[in-house]
């Protein structure tokens, strides 16, 4: 993360949004202020914060696969272990 909670808090960042992307919310929401919510108008931010947002669920995802691997790892390790005494 590159904003502090200070910095959060200060730009109203809601706590369901405060999470690896945090620091991007605070332009992108400043973008929509400025033009109105018009939908197009801050499509280069929108886009930084979704790319931010798949990449983190990527990222997390795979460090779940790994844990996951490793459980099944060593629930058979110790399965053959049991087996073989």
């Amino acid at each position: 993360m590159h904003i502090s909670q200070e910095e959060m808090a200060k730009a109203l960042i809601p706590l369901a949004w405060r999470d690896y992307c945090a620091h991007l919310v605070p332009e992108l929401n400043k973008c929509r202020v400025g033009t109105y919510y018009v939908p197009w108008a801050c499509d280069k931010e929108r886009i930084a914060w979704e790319k931010c947002q798949y990449d983190d669920y990527q990222r997390r995802m795979k460090i779940l696969t790994k844990q996951k691997r490793a459980e099944e790892l060593g629930a058979s390790q110790k399965l053959s272990s049991e087996l073989d005494s």
